[in-house]
């Protein structure tokens, strides 16, 4: 089993909390309040919050504070070319290896997806759409690519929580989810990847759009 020490253990809940917007950019973080929530002294703390800076995902102003980071629209074109490169390779060999039970995973993941859109769950229809992209580089035999992206892909989740709750557009992901499923099926490892990266320009957010509706959320 994964290890995992007290520092780690306080950036995993952060970062999951910071990634889904439960912590909010521009919120403070004071790190006396953390450590008591944890019961733990402030060096894991400390810790902690210098990882996520080094993510982006934290501000530290020294005798100020910390605060979670502004998400930073220049990082977000970039991390949508390393995305379509990698998911589109990881796809392919997909394509080639993906077994009945592997299909039958992914038509798991959907069926629940189907479920949250109907009753508008969009958190966890954003983890089930995590775990639909996770089980593809497993069946490509590259988790290693999918560990990457969501260091790479951070940012771009975080504009997508805002996004998600848009009229219609967790149909629409679904659908596409749908048409790749449909390709690893049929072993087309051409069509997985075009559909893939059809899918991939789809739920990249309209920045703009989300900047003038959330004009602190953004830098």
């Amino acid at each position: 089993m994964r290890r995992v020490t007290t520092a780690g253990a306080i950036y995993e809940r952060l970062y999951a909390d910071i990634v889904s917007l439960r912590m909010p950019p521009g919120l403070l973080l004071q790190e006396k309040r953390i450590a008591e929530d944890f019961g733990v002294s402030r060096t894991p703390v400390r810790e902690a919050l210098l990882r996520l800076s080094e993510g982006g995902l934290v501000d530290i102003y020294p005798q100020s504070g910390t605060v979670v980071s502004r998400v930073p629209v220049a990082s977000i074109p970039e991390a949508v070319v390393v995305r379509k490169a990698l998911e589109g390779t990881t796809v392919e060999t997909a394509a080639e290896t993906a077994s009945a039970a592997d299909i039958a995973h992914l038509d798991a993941i959907i069926s629940r997806q189907r479920s949250l859109a109907v009753v508008g769950n969009a958190s966890n229809f954003h983890e089930e759409d995590e775990a639909f992209h996770e089980a593809i580089a497993e069946i490509a035999g590259y988790p290693g690519i999918w560990a990457l992206l969501k260091t790479v892909k951070v940012q771009i989740d975080r504009a997508r929580r805002l996004a998600l709750p848009a009229l219609g557009r967790m149909d629409n992901v679904v659908c596409e989810h749908i048409v790749i499923r449909d390709a690893l099926a049929a072993h087309d490892a051409a069509a997985a990847r075009d559909a893939m990266i059809h899918h991939l320009s789809a739920v990249i957010p309209d920045v703009d759009e989300l900047r003038s509706r959330y004009p602190d959320y953004f830098c």
